[in-house]
């Protein structure tokens, strides 16, 4: 049957193919009649005989032409030719369908916010599952994230709603807003980072709202989810005299590492503000006191610099040791001085013998956790003077955490890019076994030894750090390149490699049309 069909095809385009030459030599020959006549009117008479000649002309053409079968001379001239198939659009798109048309309805999903800019592809992954997902949740329909004739037509509707989510709704979604939203400190504890979108979460939103100076009705909506990911977001920087349950779990990590010298209890007062700056100072950060999120990142890490005290260190933290230390009978007031000598380390010394600790006399975690918990013993005796100098060195100084240059180079930074090739596209992750497109080249380039802190995509248009290119003809290979709503690193041979949205992985692909419409900027790490 299949057979058949292309034959009669063939054949049908075997005839249009020679009345359309036929035509065309009959029109050029009769126009060229006409142009030699050059008669000014015609009558009706004359009329009827132009287009009985234009008739004749037709049908001896048409008569010209012999039957085509499989056995003829025109049928060997013709069956070679191309014959065009088009795959039918599904009915139903799931995860796994590639068309077309897969294209187009990833590129809507973007311009609704339900998918991440990226460039469009041809597969349904379970990126594009998810967003379809969020886009029925919204719109009451079944969260299969199939997308069949109603889905769809629901999707295209010029009338469709742009991306809006509020109390009571849940999903991965909810979950990266909650992330976004605790990076900026405006939700307390990372435990609150269920992807159920509750009242703390509204009410994180509404002072994020109010903060930012736009509309506050508790959801996140365009104008929102747009500010989340702005470089005009203005985060919520918790100073001097504030009360919230931030400033209460930021208290509780700075006592566990050792900075906070009296109990947690949510008021940003002067304890507060001494333990913080000293956390900022240990931890090669801007000293202002402010509990931003760059401090707060660094506070809730695993490899977050635990406080310690030795000889030779001064300042307003070792003041609040040594006023325990008096308190405890340890240290005669009169050598509160707010300077580490070898008194200070004489009676930490003690203070650790009495209360079994190891004698080193430094003040680290353990010490500080014995020092301001419940259970102190105090000092039985005079407090001793003098010992046998330095025990251990200075722990308290910090080394500087590396260079913000880079350790590596290029190469070194497209080594370690393709190693995460095929690694899943997941909103918010920064590595090491699945990223977004932020998140993929912060990770890289910390990696490849570049000290770089996260930012989002928005952010990379301006971040200032590296020499800016504004030619996309002139990226090289180990550029980040930054187009509307992502980011990628260039490889090099009209290449980049990005975490893509579309795909739902990481990918090594052509820096095509897409990119150079969508260009921004790019930023040159390397030379």
């Amino acid at each position: 049957m299949e057979i058949q069909n292309r034959w009669l095809w063939r054949h049908a385009m075997g005839i249009a193919l020679a009345v359309s030459v036929g035509l065309s030599l009959a029109g050029c020959e009769s126009a060229g009649y006409r142009r030699q006549v050059q008669r000014p009117t015609q009558s009706s008479e004359e009329k009827n005989i132009v287009i009985e000649e234009s008739s004749s002309q037709e049908e001896e053409i048409l008569e010209g032409i012999s039957q085509m079968t499989p056995e003829g001379p025109e049928y060997e001239r013709l069956k070679d030719l191309p014959v065009p198939e088009t795959e039918a659009a599904p009915e139903y798109y799931r995860v796994g369908v590639e068309h077309e048309t897969v294209a187009k309805l990833q590129e809507r999903l973007m311009e609704l916010g339900f998918m991440d800019n990226d460039e469009p592809t041809e597969y349904y992954g379970a990126v594009t599952q998810a967003a379809v997902k969020s886009f029925q949740r919204q719109n009451n329909l079944a969260q299969d994230g199939i997308v069949g004739p109603s889905t769809w037509q629901a999707i295209m509707d010029p009338g469709a709603k742009y991306y809006a989510v509020g109390n009571g709704d849940q999903g991965d979604d909810i979950q990266r807003i909650q992330s976004r939203l605790y990076e900026l400190g405006y939700l307390a504890t990372e435990d609150l980072v269920t992807g159920n979108f509750g009242d703390k979460t509204q009410e994180a939103v509404l002072k994020l709202q109010e903060v930012n100076n736009i509309e506050q009705d508790g959801r996140v909506g365009r104008q929102t989810m747009n500010l989340l990911y702005s470089e005009e977001i203005k985060p919520n920087m918790l100073v001097y005299g504030d009360r919230s349950e931030v400033v209460q779990a930021a208290q509780v990590r700075l006592k566990t590492l050792g900075y906070l010298t009296t109990e947690p209890d949510g008021a940003y007062g002067l304890d507060t503000s001494i333990a913080l700056k000293q956390f900022q100072s240990r931890n090669d950060l801007v000293v202002d006191g402010y509990l931003g999120p760059s401090t707060r990142a660094v506070l809730n890490s695993p490899d977050a610099t635990p406080n310690g005290m030795s000889l030779g260190d001064q300042g307003d933290s070792v003041q609040r040791v040594q006023e325990l230390l008096s308190k405890y009978g340890y240290l005669s007031s009169a050598n509160v001085t707010g300077y580490y000598g070898e008194v200070t380390e004489t009676a930490v010394k003690n203070f650790q013998k009495n209360n079994s600790l190891s004698s080193d006399g430094s003040v680290g975690m353990q010490t500080m956790a014995k020092l301001t918990g419940s259970d102190v013993r105090r000092s039985t005796g005079g407090t001793a003077a003098g010992g046998s100098g330095s025990s251990g060195g200075k722990a308290g100084s910090s080394s500087s955490g590396g260079s913000s240059g880079a350790k590596g180079g290029a190469g070194t930074l497209i080594s370690i890019a393709s190693s995460k090739i095929g690694c899943p596209y997941v909103y918010g992750a920064k590595g090491p076994n699945s990223f977004d497109c932020s998140g993929f080249v912060y990770w890289c380039l910390n990696q490849a030894g570049v000290k770089q802190s996260y930012i989002t995509s928005s952010g990379w248009r301006s971040v200032g750090k590296y020499t800016k290119i504004t030619s996309f003809n002139n990226l090289q290979a180990g550029d980040i390149i930054v187009v509307s709503g992502h980011v990628g690193i260039v490889a090099g041979g009209g290449t980049v490699i990005d975490a893509s949205s579309s795909n739902g992985r990481v990918v090594h692909r052509s820096l095509g049309s897409w990119w150079r419409n969508s260009f921004i900027c790019g930023w040159r790490i390397f030379g």
